[in-house]
């Protein structure tokens, strides 16, 4: 037999989702693949049930029905203020992990090197190897996840096409300031280097804090693709519905690998999402306050514990210190596996994020039910006695 691709000899499968599976397996509560144990909006699965019996259910146009795109460009434009045409600057993709591989294959070339922060959400670096590309990482530096300017230029530097940068950043927690993306932004247009954001947690932060978009800094909207979903924002992790904005000339390069990758997105699951994405304004006030309800409950709950911890400034997940539990030799992921089958609860193992060695952190959400966080917690006191 012909040898296979090389390529993914260079990752693994997902530990989140593998982790899913454990936790699935011993009756473990999830909390390492982070997706809520509550409904989307009362109005989508309501507008659902009337598009299963009058559809669409054919092929959809293939950068997305217009009436989805449509509803995108009205949701984002106010938000990212400015006037997007869904005609020429939207395609809708399966999730927004569609629509980052989509854009690494439209902007890069095979040995092009992409810039990502450490931690980074596991899908980059496979994603960046798919296509072929080199990754390079910069840290962020715990506890506050702040970046050194001197240490991401050199990566620019050294030659870069891209960087990918999630904000709020999955799994820190951290949310980038202004004056941080403005530093980016500048070393962005000083070495002519493409922006791929991952903003899925854009309406979750806390605090008082402001998502701030890439695309708004003046001179990034020429280089800069927002890649984002509903996932998140209206609880439908599995209607795999994603959409990526960005200038016309750079969108007609995505769309021609969207074509050709997927053809197009659910027509019936589009249909009943527009109804969210025409939510008033007032629904994001509301979602964001329940996830600061949830970030409380749970990190209260570490507290009292017991349990290190890095409180999120966005996103529904903390990373938390494991050190005092680890047995000797034991590794974070061998760590994670005995939580889920001892104590009942399921993480994902830090080393999965950091490209810096990490065997002492790992990643817990609270997008939950609070009688689910309640009963998670309650398993996690008994730790010490578990472990």
């Amino acid at each position: 037999m012909q040898e296979m691709s090389r390529r993914n000899q260079h990752f693994t499968d997902s530990v989140i989702r593998r982790m899913t599976r454990i936790s699935n397996e011993c009756g473990a509560i999830n909390l390492a693949q982070g997706f809520p144990d509550f409904d989307p909006p009362k109005e989508m699965m309501d507008r659902l049930e009337v598009v299963s019996h009058e559809g669409p259910h054919q092929y959809p146009i293939t950068m997305g029905a217009p009436n989805f795109r449509q509803a995108i460009a009205r949701k984002c434009g106010h938000f990212m203020g400015r006037t997007i045409d869904p005609e020429t600057e939207i395609v809708a993709t399966i999730g927004s992990t569609e629509a980052m591989v989509d854009t690494l294959f439209a902007l890069t070339n095979p040995g092009d090197r992409v810039v990502m922060f450490s931690p980074f959400f596991e899908n980059y670096r496979a994603q960046v190897i798919m296509a072929d590309c080199e990754p390079v990482f910069v840290p962020l530096n715990p506890p506050t996840f702040s970046f050194d300017p001197n240490v991401l230029e050199d990566a620019f530097r050294g030659g870069a096409k891209a960087i990918i940068i999630c904000n709020p950043s999955n799994p820190s927690g951290k949310v980038f300031t202004e004056e941080e993306l403005k530093t980016i932004a500048d070393l962005c247009i000083r070495y002519d280097v493409y922006a791929i954001m991952d903003e899925v947690y854009e309406h979750i932060i806390y605090d008082g804090r402001k998502h701030v978009y890439m695309n708004s800094i003046p001179g990034m909207w020429e280089r800069t693709v927002s890649c984002s979903s509903l996932s998140k924002t209206y609880s439908v992790t599995g209607w795999r519905l994603g959409y990526a904005i960005a200038p016309e000339n750079i969108m007609a390069r995505i769309r021609q690998y969207h074509d050709f990758n997927a053809v197009g997105c659910p027509s019936p699951l589009m249909e009943a999402a527009v109804v969210g994405l025409n939510m008033p304004l007032s629904y994001y006030d509301e979602f964001g306050a329940h996830y600061a309800h949830m970030k409380k409950i749970f990190t209260e709950g570490m507290r009292d514990i017991g349990i290190p911890f890095t409180d999120p400034e966005g996103t529904y997940f903390v990373l938390a210190d494991i050190s005092p539990y680890l047995k000797k030799g034991q590794s974070d992921v061998d760590f994670c596996e005995q939580l889920a089958r001892k104590a009942g609860v399921g993480a994902v193992p830090g080393s999965s994020f950091f490209n810096e060695p990490i065997n002492n952190i790992v990643r817990l959400h609270f997008a939950k039910k609070d009688e689910t966080l309640y009963a998670a917690l309650d398993r996690l006191n008994h730790i010490k006695d578990m472990m």
